[in-house]
């Protein structure tokens, strides 16, 4: 018999568990606790991107921080983790009380969450790790109709357009704002709908 969630241990399960409760356990290192042999540290760049992951699929991330004999959490740790507070004192509305992605399957450039905005408004949050060579963000599939596109960091509006065959289009700026993930959102009518 299943019990009430699942809890899978050092991986981040492909599609998640969809429609059950899940979170993934993960050490920031190889072992549980403080082991001080143990120098295979994660960056912080896996970690957030692993905490977006586990977002964008429904679940949660639950970090294993193991102290040390002495009761004081190794550098690396508290390097990463203020690596990771950083980048959510910017991004954490696109992490925090979100849904899974509308996409059964991951998207090349990254990830998606969503949060419904009122009751004929959702926004997207589309965490972007592959900056586009060419500078558009493609969704396909979506059928929906963009209201507006913008970049969470700064508010500043990007141009978003519906082709005739279906795909929205993002123009971003040349370069990033963040190298780990930058969050543009997108506001749509309706809730998500992905053929």
């Amino acid at each position: 018999y299943r019990g009430d969630t699942e809890t899978p241990e050092q991986y981040i399960p492909a599609t998640g568990y969809p429609g059950r409760d899940w979170e993934t356990c993960m050490t920031m290192n190889d072992t549980w606790g403080y082991k001080s042999y143990d120098h295979n540290w994660k960056s912080t760049e896996t970690l957030i991107r692993n905490l977006i992951d586990c977002a964008s699929k429904g679940g949660n991330y639950l970090l294993n921080v193991g102290p040390t004999a002495e009761g004081e959490i190794p550098a690396p740790s508290v390097e990463r983790l203020a690596g990771v507070g950083q980048w959510m004192k910017v991004n954490s509305e696109s992490i925090y009380a979100t849904q899974a992605s509308p996409w059964p399957k991951q998207l090349p450039w990254g990830r998606c969450t969503q949060k419904p905005v009122d009751e004929k408004t959702t926004r997207l949050y589309l965490h972007v790790f592959q900056w586009p060579e060419n500078h558009r963000l493609e969704l396909t599939g979506l059928t929906n109709t963009p209201v507006k596109a913008y970049l969470l960091a700064t508010r500043a509006p990007l141009k978003v357009e519906k082709t005739a065959g279906g795909v929205i289009i993002i123009e971003l700026p040349p370069q990033p704002l963040d190298p780990v993930a930058t969050v543009v959102c997108l506001e749509l009518e309706g809730r998500p709908k992905v053929e």
